[in-house]
């Protein structure tokens, strides 16, 4: 018996209902303030690239309409 593991013998709704709300009930949380920082993170990793991107973009743009300076002076 101890090959079957600790949920043999119990009801299947017990193993993939009951034990899965117990472990949202105490863990859920923990788990919301962890997927919570991942999407934050994610969001001002998103926000840091378009902000990178649009400065770039700008440089380049009105970099064009500078004085004839070769780009070899940088």
């Amino acid at each position: 018996m101890a090959d079957k593991g600790i949920l043999a013998g119990i009801p299947w709704w017990v193993t993939w209902v009951v034990v899965p709300v117990i472990l949202i009930a105490v863990f859920g949380g923990l788990l919301a303030t962890a997927l919570g920082f991942l999407i934050s993170l994610l969001f001002k990793v998103l926000i840091a690239a378009a902000l990178i991107a649009g400065v770039i973009y700008l440089v380049r743009r009105f970099n064009g309409f500078s004085s004839s300076s070769s780009k070899s002076d940088w």
